[in-house]
């Protein structure tokens, strides 16, 4: 069991990035901007934590047409979705050893 505490890196396990990973797991996709609301953070504390996520390879961005103006939108890459769904399964198996102890 020692194993699985550490099977995720720190990029993953930082709150505000298991957050947005959270969020974009649930909701399939998401602007900076709704990310920024949900999570009540500055600007820029957001776009660091994006920018974290891409470049460990959980997250990517793409611009998208949003009525008469372009936003950045985020999802998980498939990575990031596989790395989330074990995470998932982590949870499960602490509970069941939490149950069954």
């Amino acid at each position: 069991m020692g194993k699985l505490y550490t099977q995720f890196d720190n990029i993953f396990f930082e709150k505000t990035r298991l957050s947005i990973l959270t969020i974009l797991y649930q909701e399939e996709k998401a602007s900076f901007n709704q990310l920024k609301q949900q999570l009540e953070m500055s600007d820029g504390a957001v776009y660091t934590h994006l920018e974290k996520l891409i470049n460990s390879g959980y997250v990517e961005k793409r611009r998208e047409i949003a009525g008469s103006a372009v936003q950045t939108v985020y999802n998980l890459t498939e990575y990031g979705k596989t790395r989330f769904e074990e995470y998932i399964d982590f949870l499960g198996h602490l509970l069941d050893d939490t149950i069954t102890a």
